[in-house]
């Protein structure tokens, strides 16, 4: 492996003068990232105060049977100096098909590194034959844990872990099997749905969220669509046989697609949205056609429940069957107008053969340690955001939880008031042993990426 960058540098070499030719051989940080097993750096994009890479790093396929095959884990690593702490960024997902320098909000305040990890099973991030049963949060945690361990060998320093949504929940599993691997967490709105069936914390934030003239418009507008259903339908059909989307894989048909993106509608709005945007919803005894199918498209995305746009998301769903779960909600408002009362469940956007039955002790277990051994783990959820109605609640050591007024998935320390937020950064900057604010530098431009990506935009 260091072998193929030796060479890289020594093909440079013949096109660069003598004086940058020595600068390129004399490269610290890539003999060390050369020195790692089972790290490949494929490709370096330098930048203002920084250096970016995306690499892959071997893993076994199975850590219990680490001989029995492996597969290549996508990386990115944002570098600032060796000296600078490091932020592991777990998003819970796939990275983008074409990295590109960004960082989290932890790395802006901290001016740190950023070592950015693509969940197992997210493609490429997939063993070849792949034995579904190896996707559980034990064995990404241990993906992780040796990324650390490995790249700790270039970064002696302090380290932090972030992740939004389901990031968040992955970078809580991995403190709960590796507490010594990081200094401290920020999860953010990570929910934590510890008991499957008992969602009754939905149900109470839809009764209760915003208020109760915007509450109504939504549960209308969703209600009219289903009763407008045989029309709603042919035009998603139309839509369907246009952009070549197919339903037989994973939903079923595009009836049930209809009604499983109706039902996600108001979540959406909800998830994505602002009470500011009530004034947005169709009127439902007024709206046409065209105004509930358009408004249901732009806060939930028709395209979603189709077998092009699901097959990325196989391994959150197969991961939300077998150990995460999911919300289940009444839906009251909706009695007498829903044609499968079974469908909103995680196992309906997976193919027949990744269904699974739910585990529910990894999720207790998990909770159970979050409330009572836990420390340095600060949690941020937003008071809008239907995914916060389940939370975890950490314990007293040295750990905290803020809620951001008025947010919505997108939650963070910034949308926090100004003494939560003061609270949450000087124990961040406490927990990365940088006390005191570093200087922004061109670097700090760099976009923030809270890893939350937003369905709606998938077409």
């Amino acid at each position: 492996m260091r072998s193929r960058i030796v060479a890289t540098l020594a093909s440079l070499l013949l096109v660069l003068s003598p004086a940058t030719a020595a600068r390129a051989a004399d490269d610290p940080l890539l003999d060390q990232l050369a020195a790692i097993p089972g790290l490949t750096v494929v490709s370096e994009t330098p930048g203002a105060g920084y250096r970016f890479f995306v690499m892959t790093y071997r893993q076994p396929a199975d850590h219990r049977h680490p001989g029995q095959g492996t597969y290549e884990q996508r990386l990115t690593l944002l570098h600032r100096s060796t000296d600078a702490p490091v932020v592991l960024f777990t998003n819970g997902y796939g990275l983008a098909a074409n990295p590109r320098p960004t960082q989290t909000e932890p790395t802006a305040l901290l001016q740190a590194n950023q070592v950015s990890v693509e969940h197992r099973f997210f493609t490429p991030s997939r063993p070849a034959d792949a034995d579904w049963s190896d996707l559980n949060i034990w064995q990404e945690a241990t993906d992780e844990h040796r990324i650390v361990g490995a790249f700790k060998s270039v970064y002696d320093t302090n380290w932090i872990q972030t992740g939004g949504s389901k990031g968040g929940m992955t970078s809580v599993y991995h403190r709960r099997f590796y507490p010594n691997d990081v200094d401290g967490v920020v999860a953010y709105v990570a929910p934590n749905d510890v008991i499957n069936p008992e969602d009754r914390a939905y149900d109470k934030f839809f009764d209760t969220v915003s208020t109760a003239e915007c509450r109504t418009r939504l549960d209308d507008v969703q209600a009219e669509a289903l009763r407008r259903r045989d029309t709603l339908v042919a035009r998603l059909e139309a839509d369907a046989a246009a952009n070549g989307w197919t339903f037989s894989n994973t939903i079923g048909t595009a009836d049930r697609s209809f009604e499983m993106t109706v039902l996600d509608s108001v979540w959406a709005f909800w998830q994505y949205s602002l009470a500011a945007d009530c004034a947005t919803v169709p009127v439902a005894a007024t709206a046409s056609d065209d105004e509930v199918y358009d408004w249901i498209d732009a806060v939930a995305g028709w395209s979603f429940y189709t077998d092009q746009a699901l097959e990325y998301y196989w391994p959150y769903y197969y991961q939300a069957a077998s150990q995460l779960g999911w919300p289940s909600l009444r839906f009251e408002h909706l009695r007498g107008l829903r044609n499968y009362p079974g469908l909103y469940t995680a196992n309906s956007s997976l193919p027949k053969e990744l269904r699974r039955a739910h585990n529910p002790v990894p999720m207790i277990d998990v909770d159970l340690w979050v409330r009572t051994a836990s420390e340095r783990m600060l949690f941020i959820y937003g008071e809008n955001d239907p995914w916060g109605a389940e939370r975890f609640r950490p314990s007293r050591r040295d750990s905290a939880l803020f809620v951001a007024p008025g947010a919505n998935h997108g939650a963070n320390i910034a949308r926090l008031n100004p003494e939560d937020a003061a609270k949450a950064t000087a124990m961040l900057r406490r927990w990365a042993d940088a006390p005191a604010p570093v200087a922004a530098t061109k670097a700090a431009a760099l976009p923030i990426d809270d890893g939350l990506g937003d369905r709606r935009r998938i077409k």
